[in-house]
């Protein structure tokens, strides 16, 4: 009887264990597999501060296109609560985040296609851009409701600053339009290089002593890649070309005083950066720019930021290719420069697939969670120090925003998505200089085994004294996790939450010791931050 009894026991802890944890079957494009069992019904995380990775300088999102009506015409108290929304770092009365706490922030140098109105090409009157220059000159107070933003960034504690040009401006195009008439090349003449690299180089240096703003990076190139025949502000570039303004913009900075460098190259696709694909002449953008062997290298110059820029579309579905590109573009880095740095400067949820619709608002927990792990891919796995999401207010009916707006130029409702809190388990408590550190999983998980299922990453502090661990359950069951941090056998961690639940969104939960066990709702973000 007894060892019935035994049997039915041993029986029932080993059924619960493969619900808890997976099944075993190893797949990573169905559903997170199981590796070897937990002693424990809870799963033990166990943090190594000394196994170091990169370290992380910024989150961001840029002011494409709302902005420069919001900014101008909408109800100060309104743009104040958005502002909030995106940067600010202080709590509510009940200890919940009042914002994501953005540390980056991104200007849109618009080519001028407002001025143009229907003519330009672009039907959409939102994604039609304003200029500084005009056909007499310069007019220093364009891009005014942008420029509110940039001031309210700044009043909230924002510090990094990147100005991005989608198209040089309309007066200096081939064809007078800021889009591309055929998209085999640029829209600028060579002749006019000179003029493009004047034109930014005047445009940060005005946004500085005008406005008090330093931008950080200019970065002349928006996925170029791209043919752009319309539909918004854009300009294709061959590799050639980009090296070519790249150094004329390059001797442009050297004649300032500005501490400004230069970012390459925005591909519009990870896998731009370490192979041509489908596009020869604008690919293999790490080996072009980056490998001193190379003719068009350009790590040399002296206002050459020592990174590469790259946007995470198409290429987040399945897991497999979601995990073999950014492995990709790390193993390649790593062969050319251990110490360059990879930055994630443009996200949406574009895709169309079988997860996840790119198409149609969405103000709740799916598309967070989808989020939270191409988040999570891109800094544990392409080893990325900066990541940024595009539209950071956005009118659409598209999974495009992290706050959304009514599509009025004057007033309207603001609405907060879980994708806006969702980046905000990483961006409001990974502050600059924190370092990825090394974790080990009581259920030895691959990589490839737990990425349909409990993600977990973590931070430490440059001092080291506090830790910040970030943990994204996708799936449909609660799990229990306690985390062990070696060297530290005693901490306090406080405890943010964000879950399906209208009200719960990167909410404070309170504080627990490493000796609790805290259960991780069922399809949910939580972030511990531990002193």
């Amino acid at each position: 009887m007894k060892k019935i009894k035994l049997i039915l026991k041993t029986l029932t802890f080993f059924i619960f264990g493969i619900i808890l944890f997976g099944c075993g079957n190893g797949s990573s494009e169905e559903e997170d597999g199981g590796g070897s069992q937990p002693p424990n019904s809870y799963l033990e995380v166990q943090v190594i501060p000394t196994g170091g990775h990169q370290s992380i300088h910024s989150f961001g999102a840029s002011d494409a296109w709302s902005t420069q009506f919001v900014g101008k015409n909408w109800p100060l108290d309104k743009r104040n609560r958005i502002a909030d929304l995106l940067f600010s770092r202080e709590l509510k009365a009940d200890g919940s985040p009042k914002g994501i706490g953005l540390n980056s922030w991104r200007f849109n140098i618009g080519a001028g296609s407002a001025s143009q109105g229907s003519p330009s090409g672009i039907d959409d009157e939102w994604r039609r851009a304003e200029s500084f220059m005009t056909d007499s000159g310069y007019d220093w107070t364009a891009h005014e409701g942008q420029r509110w933003f940039l001031q309210a960034a700044k009043l909230r504690g924002v510090d990094h600053f990147t100005a991005f040009s989608n198209s040089p401006p309309i007066y200096m195009t081939k064809n007078g339009k800021a889009h591309s008439s055929g998209g085999a090349s640029s829209n600028l003449n060579q002749d006019k290089y000179d003029d493009f690299a004047e034109f930014l180089a005047a445009v940060i240096e005005n946004l500085y002593s005008n406005d008090g703003i330093q931008f950080n990076y200019i970065s002349p190139f928006n996925e170029p890649q791209w043919d752009w025949t319309g539909g918004q502000e854009g300009s294709p570039w061959l590799n050639d070309e980009v090296v070519e303004v790249t150094k004329v913009l390059n001797e442009k900075l050297n004649q300032s005083s500005l501490n400004t460098k230069i970012e390459i190259a925005e591909a519009g696709k990870l896998n731009y950066l370490y192979e041509n694909a489908d596009k020869p002449g604008r690919g293999d953008q790490l080996n072009t720019f980056f490998d001193p062997n190379s003719t068009a290298y350009l790590g040399n110059l002296e206002n050459l930021a020592q990174k590469i820029a790259g946007h995470s579309y198409y290429s987040t579905y399945g897991t497999s290719t979601l995990l073999s590109t950014r492995k990709s573009v790390f193993n390649k880095m790593n062969r050319l420069d251990p110490t360059m740095e990879f930055w994630m400067t443009e996200y949406c949820l574009l895709e169309n697939n079988e997860e996840i619709e790119g198409n149609g608002r969405d103000l709740g927990i799916d598309p967070a969670l989808y989020l939270g792990r191409v988040m999570y891919a891109d800094l544990a796995v392409a080893n990325a120090s900066h990541w940024s999401w595009w539209l950071a207010v956005s009118p659409y009916d598209y999974k495009d925003g992290l706050v959304y707006i009514d599509p009025d130029k004057n007033d309207g409702t603001v609405y907060e998505s879980k994708i806006l809190w969702a980046m905000g388990h990483y961006s409001r408590f990974i502050r600059e200089g924190y370092q990825r550190v090394e974790i080990k999983r009581s259920d030895n998980q691959s990589l490839e085994q737990s990425i349909n299922g409990l993600l977990i990453s973590a931070y430490k502090s440059p001092d080291s004294t506090k830790v910040v661990i970030v943990m994204v359950n996708q799936r449909s069951i609660e799990i229990p996790v306690k985390v062990k941090i070696e060297g530290k056998p005693t901490y306090d961690a406080k405890v943010f939450q964000t879950t399906a639940s209208k009200d719960e969104n990167l909410r404070y939960k309170g504080t627990i010791s490493g000796e609790d066990v805290w259960k991780v709702p069922a399809r949910s973000m939580v972030t511990f931050e531990i002193q």
